[in-house]
Protein backbone atom coordinates (compact mmCIF):
# COMPACT_ATOMS: atom_id res chain seq x y z
CA UNK A 1 0.00 0.00 0.00
CA UNK A 2 1.14 3.36 -0.79
CA UNK A 3 1.21 5.61 2.14
CA UNK A 4 3.02 8.64 0.53
CA UNK A 5 1.99 11.97 1.32
CA UNK A 6 0.24 10.43 5.07
CA UNK A 7 1.27 10.93 8.12
CA UNK A 8 0.85 8.28 10.72
CA UNK A 9 1.96 8.74 14.51
CA UNK A 10 2.73 5.18 16.79
CA UNK A 11 3.11 5.19 20.43
CA UNK A 12 5.06 2.81 22.38
CA UNK A 13 7.36 3.26 18.98
CA UNK A 14 10.96 2.36 20.95
CA UNK A 15 10.98 -1.55 20.35
CA UNK A 16 8.38 -4.32 19.59
CA UNK A 17 5.63 -4.12 17.20
CA UNK A 18 5.72 0.18 17.63
CA UNK A 19 9.34 0.27 16.14
CA UNK A 20 8.26 -2.10 13.12
CA UNK A 21 5.30 -0.17 12.47
CA UNK A 22 7.51 2.86 12.34
CA UNK A 23 9.65 0.73 9.82
CA UNK A 24 6.82 -1.22 7.52
CA UNK A 25 5.00 2.04 7.19
CA UNK A 26 7.94 4.20 6.39
CA UNK A 27 8.88 1.97 3.41
CA UNK A 28 4.98 2.67 2.39
CA UNK A 29 6.55 5.93 1.78
CA UNK A 30 4.33 7.48 5.05
CA UNK A 31 6.00 10.11 7.63
CA UNK A 32 5.98 8.49 11.19
CA UNK A 33 6.18 10.63 14.05
CA UNK A 34 7.55 7.92 17.19
CA UNK A 35 6.10 8.03 20.11
CA UNK A 36 8.12 7.18 23.40
CA UNK A 37 8.37 7.98 27.18
CA UNK A 38 11.55 9.08 26.53
CA UNK A 39 13.20 10.60 23.14
CA UNK A 40 16.75 9.07 23.39
CA UNK A 41 15.17 5.91 23.30
CA UNK A 42 13.78 6.34 19.17
CA UNK A 43 15.89 8.92 18.02
CA UNK A 44 18.68 5.57 16.40
CA UNK A 45 15.71 4.93 14.41
CA UNK A 46 14.41 7.85 13.83
CA UNK A 47 17.71 8.41 12.52
CA UNK A 48 17.44 5.13 10.67
CA UNK A 49 14.34 5.91 9.28
CA UNK A 50 15.88 8.98 7.75
CA UNK A 51 13.72 12.86 7.38
CA UNK A 52 10.20 11.20 7.19
CA UNK A 53 10.65 10.15 10.96
CA UNK A 54 10.19 12.52 13.83
CA UNK A 55 10.97 11.48 17.05
CA UNK A 56 9.11 12.86 20.13
CA UNK A 57 9.14 11.97 24.27
CA UNK A 58 5.46 11.72 25.26
CA UNK A 59 3.78 10.05 28.24
CA UNK A 60 0.44 8.63 26.73
CA UNK A 61 -1.23 8.44 30.28
CA UNK A 62 -0.41 12.24 30.28
CA UNK A 63 -3.05 13.79 28.19
CA UNK A 64 -0.93 17.23 27.89
CA UNK A 65 1.82 15.07 26.30
CA UNK A 66 -0.53 13.47 23.52
CA UNK A 67 -1.97 17.10 22.89
CA UNK A 68 1.07 18.32 22.40
CA UNK A 69 2.53 15.88 20.61
CA UNK A 70 -0.07 15.77 18.24
CA UNK A 71 0.02 19.44 17.30
CA UNK A 72 3.72 18.84 16.59
CA UNK A 73 3.25 16.05 14.27
CA UNK A 74 0.32 18.65 12.64
CA UNK A 75 3.00 21.76 12.76
CA UNK A 76 5.72 19.40 11.08
CA UNK A 77 3.88 17.72 8.46
CA UNK A 78 0.95 19.25 8.06
CA UNK A 79 -2.14 16.84 9.27
CA UNK A 80 -2.20 13.68 11.06
CA UNK A 81 -4.03 10.43 9.13
CA UNK A 82 -3.50 7.59 11.20
CA UNK A 83 -2.64 7.05 14.94
CA UNK A 84 -1.70 3.67 16.30
CA UNK A 85 -2.06 3.25 19.48
CA UNK A 86 -0.10 0.81 20.52
CA UNK A 87 2.06 1.55 23.84
CA UNK A 88 1.67 -0.95 26.63
CA UNK A 89 3.15 -2.92 29.71
CA UNK A 90 2.50 -6.14 31.29
CA UNK A 91 3.85 -4.99 34.35
CA UNK A 92 2.66 -6.07 37.35
CA UNK A 93 2.09 -9.95 36.93
CA UNK A 94 0.61 -11.02 40.20
CA UNK A 95 -1.95 -13.00 41.58
CA UNK A 96 -4.68 -10.05 42.47
CA UNK A 97 -4.31 -10.84 46.58
CA UNK A 98 -0.33 -9.75 45.99
CA UNK A 99 -0.64 -6.98 43.52
CA UNK A 100 1.27 -3.61 43.91
CA UNK A 101 -1.70 -1.08 43.66
CA UNK A 102 0.40 1.15 42.53
CA UNK A 103 1.85 -0.56 39.74
CA UNK A 104 -1.84 -2.42 39.01
CA UNK A 105 -3.08 1.46 38.46
CA UNK A 106 0.11 2.43 36.53
CA UNK A 107 -0.74 -0.03 33.98
CA UNK A 108 -4.06 0.98 33.78
CA UNK A 109 -2.77 4.74 33.36
CA UNK A 110 -0.77 3.50 30.13
CA UNK A 111 -2.76 0.28 28.87
CA UNK A 112 -6.47 1.92 28.55
CA UNK A 113 -6.48 5.86 29.65
CA UNK A 114 -3.50 6.27 27.22
CA UNK A 115 -5.41 5.15 24.50
CA UNK A 116 -8.40 7.35 25.22
CA UNK A 117 -5.75 10.08 25.48
CA UNK A 118 -4.43 9.44 21.86
CA UNK A 119 -7.80 9.22 20.73
CA UNK A 120 -9.18 12.48 22.35
CA UNK A 121 -5.93 14.49 20.76
CA UNK A 122 -6.33 13.02 17.18
CA UNK A 123 -10.07 14.10 17.26
CA UNK A 124 -9.81 17.57 16.52
CA UNK A 125 -7.76 17.13 13.25
CA UNK A 126 -9.19 14.22 12.23
CA UNK A 127 -12.33 16.44 12.17
CA UNK A 128 -10.90 18.88 10.55
CA UNK A 129 -10.07 16.86 7.99
CA UNK A 130 -13.11 14.74 7.94
CA UNK A 131 -11.29 11.80 7.75
CA UNK A 132 -8.65 9.38 10.14
CA UNK A 133 -7.66 5.90 10.89
CA UNK A 134 -7.06 4.75 14.68
CA UNK A 135 -6.07 1.55 15.25
CA UNK A 136 -5.56 -0.12 18.83
CA UNK A 137 -3.25 -2.67 19.60
CA UNK A 138 -5.72 -5.18 21.28
CA UNK A 139 -4.87 -9.12 22.74
CA UNK A 140 -6.65 -12.26 23.09
CA UNK A 141 -6.43 -11.45 26.48
CA UNK A 142 -9.29 -8.96 26.34
CA UNK A 143 -11.75 -11.49 26.16
CA UNK A 144 -10.90 -13.83 28.92
CA UNK A 145 -8.92 -13.77 32.08
CA UNK A 146 -5.33 -15.65 32.70
CA UNK A 147 -3.81 -15.68 36.38
CA UNK A 148 -1.69 -12.95 37.12
CA UNK A 149 -2.74 -10.78 34.16
CA UNK A 150 -5.80 -8.86 35.74
CA UNK A 151 -4.50 -5.21 35.17
CA UNK A 152 -3.39 -5.96 31.53
CA UNK A 153 -6.37 -8.40 30.95
CA UNK A 154 -9.24 -5.26 32.20
CA UNK A 155 -7.17 -2.89 30.80
CA UNK A 156 -7.32 -4.35 27.08
CA UNK A 157 -10.74 -5.43 27.67
CA UNK A 158 -11.06 -1.24 28.63
CA UNK A 159 -9.23 -0.51 24.83
CA UNK A 160 -11.13 -2.81 22.91
CA UNK A 161 -14.13 -1.00 24.65
CA UNK A 162 -13.05 2.46 23.61
CA UNK A 163 -12.57 1.62 19.86
CA UNK A 164 -15.68 0.23 19.66
CA UNK A 165 -17.49 3.40 21.26
CA UNK A 166 -14.68 5.37 19.07
CA UNK A 167 -16.21 3.64 15.70
CA UNK A 168 -19.98 4.10 16.82
CA UNK A 169 -19.58 7.81 17.71
CA UNK A 170 -17.06 8.82 14.85
CA UNK A 171 -17.86 6.56 11.85
CA UNK A 172 -20.15 8.92 10.57
CA UNK A 173 -17.34 11.64 10.41
CA UNK A 174 -15.12 9.37 8.05
CA UNK A 175 -12.91 8.33 11.46
CA UNK A 176 -12.35 4.21 10.52
CA UNK A 177 -11.61 2.97 14.37
CA UNK A 178 -10.63 -0.78 14.30
CA UNK A 179 -8.67 -3.15 16.53
CA UNK A 180 -5.60 -5.77 16.31
CA UNK A 181 -4.98 -8.52 18.36
CA UNK A 182 -1.98 -9.81 17.13
CA UNK A 183 -1.28 -13.00 19.11
CA UNK A 184 1.76 -13.94 20.98
CA UNK A 185 5.20 -11.75 19.25
CA UNK A 186 8.49 -12.39 19.64
CA UNK A 187 9.51 -9.24 22.04
CA UNK A 188 11.06 -8.02 25.58
CA UNK A 189 7.10 -8.40 26.63
CA UNK A 190 7.16 -12.01 26.72
CA UNK A 191 10.37 -12.40 27.76
CA UNK A 192 8.77 -10.81 30.84
CA UNK A 193 6.32 -13.24 30.56
CA UNK A 194 8.42 -15.93 30.22
CA UNK A 195 10.21 -14.99 33.70
CA UNK A 196 6.56 -14.43 35.15
CA UNK A 197 6.06 -18.60 35.26
CA UNK A 198 2.73 -17.91 35.70
CA UNK A 199 -0.38 -18.49 33.03
CA UNK A 200 -0.02 -21.00 30.20
CA UNK A 201 1.38 -18.03 28.02
CA UNK A 202 4.98 -18.33 30.63
CA UNK A 203 5.07 -21.91 28.81
CA UNK A 204 4.95 -21.01 25.40
CA UNK A 205 8.53 -22.13 23.26
CA UNK A 206 9.79 -18.59 21.56
CA UNK A 207 9.64 -20.41 18.35
CA UNK A 208 5.66 -20.30 18.85
CA UNK A 209 5.71 -16.09 18.83
CA UNK A 210 4.94 -14.63 15.62
CA UNK A 211 7.77 -12.20 14.26
CA UNK A 212 7.18 -8.03 15.40
CA UNK A 213 7.00 -7.58 11.02
CA UNK A 214 4.29 -9.95 11.26
CA UNK A 215 1.20 -7.03 12.84
CA UNK A 216 3.33 -4.35 11.47
CA UNK A 217 2.50 -5.21 8.28
CA UNK A 218 -0.99 -5.96 9.56
CA UNK A 219 -1.46 -2.72 10.69
CA UNK A 220 -0.66 -0.88 7.30
CA UNK A 221 -2.82 -3.50 5.62
CA UNK A 222 -5.73 -2.15 8.02
CA UNK A 223 -5.00 1.30 6.48
CA UNK A 224 -6.30 0.19 3.30
CA UNK A 225 -9.86 0.21 1.00
CA UNK A 226 -9.76 -3.76 1.97
CA UNK A 227 -10.00 -3.76 5.34
CA UNK A 228 -12.91 -1.52 5.22
CA UNK A 229 -15.43 -4.64 5.87
CA UNK A 230 -13.62 -4.91 9.26
CA UNK A 231 -14.24 -1.43 10.66
CA UNK A 232 -15.63 -1.38 14.47
CA UNK A 233 -14.15 -4.72 14.49
CA UNK A 234 -11.09 -6.41 16.13
CA UNK A 235 -8.85 -8.24 13.49
CA UNK A 236 -7.57 -11.32 14.92
CA UNK A 237 -3.87 -12.45 13.38
CA UNK A 238 -4.69 -15.74 14.68
CA UNK A 239 -7.12 -16.11 11.79
CA UNK A 240 -5.48 -17.38 8.87
CA UNK A 241 -7.77 -15.79 6.34
CA UNK A 242 -6.32 -12.68 7.88
CA UNK A 243 -2.88 -13.82 7.30
CA UNK A 244 -3.94 -14.60 4.09
CA UNK A 245 -5.47 -11.35 2.75
CA UNK A 246 -1.65 -9.60 4.52
CA UNK A 247 0.11 -12.16 2.07
CA UNK A 248 1.81 -13.56 5.27
CA UNK A 249 3.23 -17.13 5.67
Amino acid sequence: MDMTGRTVLITGASRGIGAEAGRVFAKAGANVVLLARSASAIEALAAEIGPKALALGADVSRFADMEAAVARTVETFGGLDVLIGNAGVIDPIARLGEADPEAWGRLIDINLKGVFNGMRAVLPVMHAAGSGTVLTISSGAAHRPLEGWSAYCASKAGAAMLTAALDLEERGNGIRALGLSPGTVATQMQREIKASGLNPVSALDWSDHVPPEWPARTLLWMCSAEADEFIGQEISLREPVIRQKVGLQ
